[in-house]
């Protein structure tokens, strides 16, 4: 799959959310998202924005109960678009890492974009809310968003003080890492990035 063919365009239903994803790999890192969670919202458009992947999210949940069910079911949606979008990885540059700062925070985000999904998350918040969003909901999000993508992903933060900037930095550094792990690389835009042949 060439690149400026990389979309992908998905709904996913269930009794607890109602969600479509419209993404583009080979995008600018325009954003339209909403998912009735603020600063999940935040956090997503920084996913897209630095990313450079184009995002139309639409999430319908039950906030009522909590953002449980929307985060993860997100973290799903978008997993399996990027998937679909990325097809047989041929050309793909895989691996990336980086060390992303932000004020007194730092937060660093690695990457295989491999075909076998596995999120370690060392990540601690000093406060159970971000405004009125539950931190843990992070790694749930990131948990979902690693195994439906199929990818491989390390997120450990550093240091920092400022809950808000830990969350920040931890999108932006798996931003920075997607957009360079799924760039083609034009040395081997024809080939799977394997020995084995196949990711």
């Amino acid at each position: 799959m060439g690149k400026g063919m990389r979309k992908a365009d998905l709904t996913r239903k269930t009794a607890e959310t109602d969600i479509s994803v419209e993404i583009n790999i080979d995008g600018t890192g325009e954003y339209d998202i909403k998912t009735g969670a603020g600063f999940f919202d935040h956090m997503l458009d920084q996913l897209s924005r630095h990313s450079l992947i184009d995002m139309k999210i639409r999430c319908d949940g039950d906030l009522h109960i909590d953002a449980h069910h929307t985060s993860e079911d997100v973290g799903i949606a978008l997993g399996q678009a990027v998937s679909e979008a990325l097809g047989d990885r041929k050309g793909i540059t895989r691996y990336a890492s980086l060390d992303l700062a932000m004020d007194e925070t730092l937060t660093r985000a690695a990457i295989d974009v491999s075909g076998r999904p596995y999120l370690i998350w060392d990540v601690e918040f000093s406060a159970p809310k971000v405004g009125d969003y539950d931190t843990e909901l992070f790694k749930e999000f990131f948990q979902a968003f690693s195994q439906h993508a199929g990818i491989t992903l390390h997120v450990t933060n550093h240091y920092g003080d400022n809950n808000h900037h830990i969350a920040e930095t931890c999108f932006k550094a798996v931003a920075r890492v997607l957009r360079t792990a799924m760039e083609i690389d034009p040395r081997q835009a024809d080939r799977i990035p394997s020995t084995k042949g196949s990711l």
